[in-house]
């Protein structure tokens, strides 16, 4: 197979002048990018390579790289980026006071009512805090003020039928 005599790294050269190291290497640089690209077959990359490294002149690598372009040719974007309509949502941050609340508001059972105003108190606070900047954890918020309410509105009602029962027995 014969090669137009070209010289592909740009360097005015005789076709005759001594090869060195450095032109060696570039020639077989352009062989790998031109394998890599798919433009080689293996055999025939193997083939250059062993005849690139044995060659003497700077010739001889121009006609094993004449057919290649001088390196690889930049591959343009795929595509514009993925729109954010498709791009995975990142996870929101879990409000720390709606946490709280849930926990007072689930442990008023436990503590005969005392951590009731507290998840009230959490619940009111964990839901502005979550109106305006957006973060997680409103079903928590929610859950700890139904308990709270719960737990002090019974509380209270005990409270006042054990007042009435004290009242009506004086």
């Amino acid at each position: 197979m014969s090669y137009p005599a070209w010289q592909p790294w740009g360097q005015p050269s005789t076709p005759s002048m001594l090869a060195s190291h450095a032109d060696r290497e570039r020639a077989v640089d352009v062989l790998r990018a031109g394998f890599g690209e798919g433009r080689l077959e293996h055999a025939e990359f193997e083939k250059r390579v062993e005849r690139a490294y044995a060659a003497r002149t700077v010739g001889e690598l121009a006609l094993l790289v004449a057919d290649l372009p001088q390196g690889p040719i930049p591959h343009p974007a795929v595509g514009p980026p993925v729109p954010r309509t498709f791009a995975p949502v990142p996870p929101t941050r879990t409000n720390v006071k709606a946490v709280g609340s849930a926990i007072c508001g689930a442990l008023c059972l436990v503590t005969v009512g005392l951590t009731g105003i507290p998840a009230v108190i959490l619940g009111h606070s964990a839901r502005a805090e979550i109106r305006r900047t957006g973060e997680g954890g409103d079903w928590l918020a929610l859950t700890g003020l139904v308990f709270g309410w719960l737990s002090t509105a019974g509380w209270a009602l005990v409270l006042a039928l054990v007042l009435a029962v004290t009242l009506a027995a004086w």
